[in-house]
Order: C-alpha cells, then structure tokens, then sequence
C-alpha cells in the first residue's frame, strides 16, 4: 500500500532545481502494468505532442492546465481529468502554475513484453 499528501508532494517538485526550467515530475507508482507520475508546470510551459503506449489519465490537482488531443482542446482545471485510449498524441500546456498526476495503465500481456 501506498499513500501520499499530494500536496507536499507538489511542493517539494516545486523547491528542487528542475521547477526552474519550467517543469517537474516524479513517479509516486510504478509496475510493469501501471505507473503513477505527478508532474508541475510553471505557467506557459508546455509538454510537446507525445503518446502512451498504455491507456492514461491525466487528472489535474492544481492550476489550470490544456490538452490537445487530434483537433480537440480539452480545458482542464483543478478537479478535471481526461481519459485517453493508448497511442493518442497530445500535448500539454499549463495556462497557470499547475499540478497534475498522470495515470498508465497497460495490459498485461502488453506489460510483460
């Protein structure tokens, strides 16, 4: 079992050197079949398109942030998540200083490839 304040969590990525280029994150989870990232933007910052192999989430807990998936924009503010089927490009931007944790999960047989 484990257990996290989400909170002091995002403070302390905010206190390490990395927060000073615009962006960090640190795996609270992690499995050959599902993995558990919290990450935090400075206002502007933006992660470029990318995808998952795994089904994800991305649940925001702080700010503001917005993903664009295909031709679709998705405003997502505190207390929003999305959810997204595997291998769909998208990218992140953080319209305020934000906090979000990033869930994926993969199959099993896909996990053990």
């Amino acid at each position: 079992m484990l257990s996290f304040d989400l909170n002091a969590e995002i403070e302390g990525l905010r206190k390490e050197n990395a927060w000073q280029g615009g962006r960090n994150s640190k795996t609270l989870v992690k499995h050959t079949d599902f993995r558990v990232v919290l990450t935090v933007l400075k206002a502007g910052a933006r992660l470029h398109e990318h995808k998952a192999a795994g089904r994800i989430s991305v649940q925001a807990v702080a700010g503001h942030i917005q993903m664009h998936v295909e031709e679709k924009v998705f405003d997502l503010p505190a207390g929003h998540l999305l959810a997204l089927e595997r291998a769909i490009p998208h990218d992140v931007e953080a319209l305020e200083d934000s906090a979000f944790l990033l869930t994926i999960a993969w199959p099993e047989d896909a996990a053990k490839a």
